[in-house]
């Protein structure tokens, strides 16, 4: 347990032995685990002018190699089992590796402590790596203002309080994730990490800590609402938020049932621009597939096919604008261009906008609904995923000569990812799939593993010869 002095002084500690070991605007990773460590890095990175890349624990070698090189990280602090998960060349020469209980020892002998900083808002703060439709993970670049306008949007609608405890289960690598410390620490609430193994473990660490806050995405509440809860649980919890996928309206009415008094917000996000909208727990009941409205510091414009603003009831794209919009993508002008363009001529902000890809419709009340996604990324179990990541992953190993990746709705996961793929030689596919399933174990992390395999003898193409997903996604639905 540290008091808010407690953590001052391990911050500015943590900020100075990362002062000794790189200069000012190098990124430093953390692949490791969820603790007092990895919950002081942002802001001791923050402080010393560096660039904090938080890599998700639950991604395999090639994944983290790929973050590493791609950001040109200097150190990297991980788990000691992590570390020896890494193959040769997955890290980068320069990057230097250190165990992550080996840190305060080290930040101890350094003895090099540093105070508030005086950095500019702009500066790049972090980078959060999220997967894109078209292959490798991106970098998103987030400045010191994007993350606490966050900080200070979320704890204002959701109305922290000091006496607030949060459990913190979600990865500390998502936007998501992170904002659990920073809004709770602007509200001077208390924050308690959590790496879970079992969905019963939230529930007795609610318990224990009369936890007043929880966040969490749409898998783990179903997860959630299949067990009992002890009363003291239910009775310290104050409010309940969702991202991540859209709540269904039986989950809604069931966490409305098991938590009558705590408050309930449903949100949507993007990792470009935070967070979009959240839903007022008062219209929870009466709208439960909302998005709602835009969250503080946010402009959110539902935009038509020629540019204008759609009218209420007119399907169009979500457009954010405003302050909580990053920076764009870490060393890819080209996928920057891409989402990140002018803001559409009635924003009252103007600059950069980013421009979702997701289409919605705004009703006459000004309330906001989803309606799909232009783009073919997988949403399952809380994780934007990138089908061609798993298709890499599938032909590299040379079992199959064509691959197509996609999500298929489920009431779980959000999507079920299926796999369609053409075999390398003709043959039985029972013991190849076997096979698949190994090679695909030790490159992929659980969250991308696919959770059905279709296999065909040919592909079906479209006119330009390209193999067309439509037609192979229709005839799996149907």
């Amino acid at each position: 347990m540290l008091t808010y002095a407690q953590l001052r002084e391990s911050v500015s500690l943590l900020a100075g032995w990362l002062a000794s070991k790189c200069e000012e605007g190098s990124r430093v990773a953390s692949w490791a685990a969820k603790g007092e460590f990895t919950c002081l890095l942002p802001l001791a990175a923050a402080r010393a002018g560096m660039i904090h890349v938080p890599i998700n624990p639950l991604l395999k070698h090639s994944q983290v190699a790929h973050i590493l090189h791609d950001s040109g990280a200097c150190l990297l602090v991980a788990t000691a089992a992590r570390l020896k998960s890494l193959e040769p060349g997955d890290i980068p020469p320069h990057c230097e590796v250190v165990a992550e209980d080996e840190v305060s020892s080290l930040a101890s002998a350094v003895g090099q402590s540093l105070g508030p900083s005086d950095r500019d808002p702009e500066e790049l703060a972090a980078i959060l790596y999220t997967s894109g439709s078209t292959g490798a993970p991106k970098g998103v670049m987030l400045s010191h203002a994007n993350l606490w306008l966050g900080a200070v949007s979320v704890a204002h609608y959701l109305g922290m309080e000091a006496d607030d405890v949060t459990l913190a289960v979600l990865p500390l690598s998502f936007d998501y994730g992170q904002n659990q410390l920073l809004s709770t620490w602007y509200a001077g609430g208390c924050v308690v990490p959590l790496d879970y193994l079992f969905p019963k473990d939230v529930v007795k660490a609610c318990a224990r800590h009369a936890v007043t806050t929880l966040a969490a995405v749409p898998p783990l509440w179903v997860q959630l609402t299949e067990l009992e809860w002890p009363p003291e649980a239910v009775a310290s919890m104050r409010r309940m938020t969702n991202s991540g996928g859209a709540l269904t309206e039986d989950l809604v009415a069931d966490l409305r049932a098991m938590f009558p008094d705590a408050r309930l917000f449903p949100m949507y996000g993007l990792t470009e621009a935070f967070r979009s909208t959240y839903l007022d727990p008062a219209l929870v009941d009466t709208h439960p597939t909302s998005m709602g409205q835009a969250i503080p510091f946010a402009e959110i414009l539902v935009i038509d096919d020629e540019g204008a603003l759609a009218a209420a009831g007119e399907e169009g794209e979500l457009v954010h604008c405003g302050p909580l919009v990053a920076q764009g993508y870490w060393q890819d002008e080209a996928r920057t261009a891409e989402r990140f363009k002018p803001a559409p001529a009635s924003s009252r902000y103007g600059g950069v906008a980013v421009w979702s890809g997701d289409r919605v419709r705004r009703d006459h009340d000004g309330l906001l609904y989803f309606v799909g996604r232009r783009d073919a990324m997988i949403k399952s179990a809380g994780n934007r995923i990138s089908p061609q990541e798993i298709e890499n992953a599938a032909l590299s190993t040379g079992l199959v000569a064509e691959a197509v990746a996609f999500g298929i709705a489920d009431p779980k996961l959000g999507h079920a990812i299926h796999l369609v793929t053409r075999p390398q030689e003709a043959g039985p596919t029972d013991e190849l799939e076997k096979q698949l399933k190994r090679q695909l174990a030790r490159e992929l992390p659980n969250f991308m593993q696919p959770h059905a395999y279709h296999w065909r003898g040919t592909m079906p193409l479209n006119p330009n010869g390209k193999i067309d997903r439509t037609a192979i996604k229709q005839e799996i639905e149907t």
